[in-house]
């Protein structure tokens, strides 16, 4: 299971999985970087907006996860979007591709941290949102917002 990232340095957060997946279980991963891959994620130059992950032979990469390269690395930098492998145990990994298995669920990569030195990736097993419950969610923001915004007018 993955442990609360208060005292860590968040280095990318994927809101959008949140809004298109219920998040059923989630879990915490090593990630296999590369010396100026890590330089560059310190100075927080990551994106995976649009990355997923897959598991292929028994080991779980991440794909489509974007750093972009460091400045001072010259031949050094490794490709921007090369897949990253994921390091978690062998239990994980098949209790995961079993549950990949059945219909619906995906695995989506939620965030990105650094915790005692090390680059940490949180990863949530996910089923789809269908339409309705994103119009859903939708709603219960909006009237959250409104109840904070006559909360805040109230107490002026």
């Amino acid at each position: 299971m993955a442990k609360e990232t208060t005292a860590n340095k968040l280095i990318a957060n994927n809101k959008k999985a949140y809004f298109d997946y219920f998040i059923d279980e989630k879990f915490e991963a090593g990630i296999v970087l590369h010396g100026t891959e890590v330089k560059s994620l310190r100075q927080g130059k990551c994106s995976i907006k649009e990355s997923y992950i897959q598991i292929l032979n028994g080991e779980v990469f991440v794909i489509n996860m974007n750093i972009t390269p460091y400045e001072k690395g010259n031949i050094f930098n490794k490709d921007p979007l090369r897949p990253k492998k994921l390091l978690l145990h062998k239990a994980q990994i098949n209790k995961l591709a079993g549950q990949i298995a059945q219909k619906g669920f995906t695995l989506v990569p939620l965030q990105v941290y650094i915790t005692k030195g090390k680059v940490k990736m949180e990863i949530g097993l996910a089923r789809g949102k269908k339409l309705y419950d994103k119009r859903d969610t939708i709603a219960k923001k909006d009237q959250q917002r409104e109840a904070a915004k006559d909360f805040k007018i109230r107490n002026l």
